[in-house]
């Protein structure tokens, strides 16, 4: 069994932060898809800011959790068309 290290917790941790800096929200303003979005955005970062919590206890497996499903949601977010990720498929599942 392969072990979750301070190194690839750091790793995620990392690119995770890289991507939510990246992303750019293109929906409208006053589409209801907005506030769709926002929300999505919120819960990136809330499991991203659990992940540091984690980390910093040194529970890496909570940590290793709590960053896929913050990235999780931004990915979701990039293949609903939510913000503009300039076509980066390496931080972001796109669906082309």
């Amino acid at each position: 069994m392969k072990e979750i290290t301070t190194e690839k917790i750091r790793k995620y941790l990392e690119t995770t932060d890289r991507a939510m800096a990246k992303l750019v929200v293109i929906v409208p303003e006053r589409s209801h898809l907005r506030r769709m979005a926002e929300d999505f955005l919120v819960m990136a970062r809330s499991y991203r800011a659990d992940a540091g919590h984690f980390y910093e206890k040194g529970d890496h497996v909570n940590a290793f959790a709590c960053v896929n499903y913050a990235h999780g949601w931004l990915d979701a977010g990039a293949r609903l068309g939510f913000w503009d990720v300039g076509g980066d498929d390496v931080l972001f599942t796109l669906a082309e």
